[in-house]
């Protein structure tokens, strides 16, 4: 059985994920910050819920710790909590902003990661998924023709730049580990206020399948539900 741990995972793709997952035969675990949603998100899907804020070393550490107690390992993490951030014009972003957007989409992942690792290495075929977004591919975001070339977003695009290149850092690091990240697309989520025109079962085809690869799997890609995404 497959042990898969999800961050974020009480509704929109984090949810998605899960309910997808725990269909194709995971043994999954719903990640939040807030009790009440997480309690409610894993009773309905028939998980377990573990607290989680990503932003706290303790709470990670301690998610790590109940997650090795009780399952004793993790064949699959995906990172998905994230948030946009400021709405503010890119003149009133502030060093106080970048911080708060980078602590999770970023530093996040960071934190998670080295958590969980010992445990996923107890796996024989260890995968992890950043979610990260064609927000933070330098091609997505300068081609017009693009809803990523649409939108100035400094905050989020710079973190979801960051996450896709931390990825690729950690694949080459971590032979024994695939490390990939998925690219959701504009997808309908409390996100953005549900205005895009995919589904999240569409938005959840990439992060799904890349929880899905077997040991002959890639590592260190980019993708979407389509395939590989530009840089």
């Amino acid at each position: 059985m497959t042990t898969t741990f999800i961050t974020g995972a009480n509704r929109s793709l984090g949810y998605e994920t899960a309910r997808r997952l725990k269909e194709a035969g995971h043994t999954v675990i719903v990640g939040a910050r807030d009790p009440r949603r997480g309690h409610a998100a894993a009773d309905a899907l028939g998980a377990r819920f573990v607290r989680i804020d990503v932003t706290d070393d303790a709470s990670v550490a301690a998610a790590a710790a109940d997650v090795g107690a009780h399952e004793g390992s993790v064949d699959v993490l995906v990172n998905n909590a994230g948030i946009l951030g400021t709405h503010d014009a890119a003149d009133q972003i502030t060093a106080a902003d970048a911080r708060a957007v980078f602590e999770v989409n970023v530093v996040g992942i960071v934190r998670v990661t080295h958590a969980f690792l010992p445990l996923l290495r107890k796996s024989a075929n260890p995968v992890i998924v950043n979610v990260s977004s064609g927000m933070g591919s330098f091609a997505a975001t300068h081609d017009t023709g693009r809803v990523e070339g649409r939108f100035v977003v400094p905050l989020y695009t710079a973190s979801k730049a960051a996450v896709t290149m931390l990825t690729t850092q950690y694949a080459k690091a971590w032979p024994d580990v695939k490390v990939n990240a998925a690219d959701p697309g504009y997808t309908a989520t409390d996100f953005n206020g549900h205005s895009g025109p995919r589904t999240v079962t569409e938005g959840t085809d990439a992060i799904v399948a890349l929880a899905t690869i077997g040991r002959d799997g890639p590592t260190g890609a980019f993708r979407d539900r389509h395939g590989a995404m530009a840089w």
